[in-house]
């Protein structure tokens, strides 16, 4: 049998961890753990509090447990591999398991940045139609966006395994990360990646790309709406809505251009800064979220610290 038809048969994908440090395993997945419990928790909490209390049955909440759900699915779609790599020292995989984290990690990361676009819009409805506010955002309004969120990453990213699935590959294949992206498997092949790159490329454009150009115009009609209006304080007030929102944009947009620019500029870094920088994108979102609308969001933070002391009472 040829190398190509044996790579294309039954390739083996080696992870990746932090190179040199393998001894050291047992004591890195102590944090890692933490950072992902805390993340499940958290998600799950603010959640419960939203399901449970109905005051908070409302457009920005409905929008928050998207972003929740969405943070919860990230972990969850990164959590095995992670802790195979770090916990029992596995670190190779089959070619169709890849296949399935791949896709998912990029369906989750696709519906993040469009439900973080979905909350602009929701502040920016906020801020400039308030007594219009509940008869713009109806329920019916919500679903709406919620499934076309979900929709469209879903779509995007659906093509993508068969492209990679038509490839051919060596037959070890060592990853650089400890879990499945795209532009590292393409990256892998021995044929011709071209379709797989154009089409990557072409959905990172027409997802968090576009995303990101309606979050920068919606936060400039914010700023402009805003400004006009005449009190200080009440400029202030009203931008303040916005801070949890503004954190929780930073927080997934910055990791994932520092993880672009080390992808793309450095080349004679050292592997532990490339994987350093790719768990920082997949676990500091789902981790801060919870935590900046939990202590920044008044009804949230009251509700979570009320269920707390009824269960000690």
């Amino acid at each position: 049998m040829s190398v190509f038809n044996s790579s294309t048969l039954y390739p083996r994908f080696l992870l990746t961890g932090l190179s040199g440090l393998e001894s050291r395993y047992s004591l890195i997945s102590i944090p890692i753990f933490l950072i992902y419990a805390t993340s499940i928790s958290g998600n799950i909490t603010v959640l419960f509090v939203i399901r449970t209390e109905p005051s908070l049955h409302q457009p920005m909440y409905y929008f928050l447990s998207m972003l929740a759900l969405t943070d919860l699915g990230l972990s969850t779609s990164t959590l095995p591999t992670m802790f195979s790599v770090f916990w029992f020292h596995a670190w190779e995989i089959s070619f169709n398991a890849c296949l399935v984290q791949m896709y998912f990690i990029h369906v989750f990361s696709i519906i993040e940045s469009a439900v973080l676009l979905a909350m602009a819009f929701d502040c920016f409805v906020a801020i400039r139609e308030p007594l219009h506010y509940v008869a713009i955002l109806t329920n019916g309004v919500i679903i709406g966006i919620g499934l076309a969120v979900a929709g469209r990453a879903l779509a995007l990213v659906f093509p993508a395994s068969f492209l990679l699935k038509r490839l051919q590959y060596h037959p070890i294949n060592i990853l650089s990360y400890p879990f499945f992206l795209h532009q590292d498997l393409i990256k892998t092949t021995v044929s011709s990646r071209r379709v797989s790159s154009i089409y990557g490329l072409m959905v990172v454009i027409c997802s968090m790309g576009l995303d990101s150009v309606l979050l920068l115009l919606s936060y400039i009609l914010i700023l402009g709406t805003v400004l006009s209006i005449a009190s200080k304080t009440e400029r202030m007030k009203t931008l303040n809505t916005c801070i949890s929102h503004i954190c929780a944009v930073f927080t997934f947009y910055t990791p994932m251009i520092g993880l672009s620019m080390i992808r793309r500029y450095g080349q004679n870094a050292s592997p532990i800064v490339h994987v350093l920088m790719a768990n920082v994108y997949f676990l500091v979102p789902p981790l801060m979220n919870p935590i900046v609308y939990s202590v920044k969001t008044n009804q949230i933070r009251d509700r979570i610290l009320w269920k707390f002391k009824q269960q000690k009472v």
